[in-house]
């Protein structure tokens, strides 16, 4: 077993973009990963090595965010820091339609069911391989990679309907 230091240095960023992926909030994504790290040091005993400490660090954080919402009994954390820099005008105006169109984006990925925005946000915010994703729900690498490939097409349409709005 790596020691605690060593695994806090190798996956904390991974867990933290995760997190900032899930929660869409960087200052709560920063206290979960605290916590995550807390509890996977208060249980590594249970850690039986069948999966990747990565894929257990995000089953963790996953759990951890979940508790969250259910204390807080919202579904939605989105962050106002980009919309206030771009209303106070801080921003280049390319930089402004970027936000806006990543704002966008990040508000539709949160959108979707599960389990298509969780495997979604896995496969792309930290690179999870589908074989990971299917073990973190139990599930084949072949259904991580159907359910992405719904996710993606559901984004798609999502982002193509608001295009048409405009």
């Amino acid at each position: 077993m790596e020691d605690l230091d060593e695994i806090y240095r190798a996956h904390a960023d991974g867990v933290k973009a995760f997190l900032i992926s899930l929660t869409a909030n960087v200052d709560l994504a920063e206290e979960l990963t605290q916590e995550t790290f807390y509890q996977a040091t208060k249980s590594i005993h249970r850690y039986n090595g069948q999966c990747k400490i990565s894929v257990w660090l995000c089953q963790i954080a996953k759990h951890l965010y979940y508790d969250f919402l259910k204390k807080e009994k919202r579904r939605k954390h989105i962050t106002i820091d980009p919309i206030q820099e771009i209303e106070s005008g801080n921003t280049p105006h390319s930089e402004i339609i970027n936000r806006s169109t990543l704002i966008s984006i990040h508000k539709e990925i949160h959108l979707l069911q599960e389990p298509y925005k969780e495997v979604f946000l896995l496969r792309t915010s930290i690179d999870l391989s589908f074989k990971e994703i299917g073990e973190i729900f139990n599930k084949s690498e072949n259904w991580a990679r159907v359910t992405y490939y719904r996710a993606k097409l559901k984004l798609a349409e999502r982002l193509e309907g608001e295009r048409d709005e405009l």
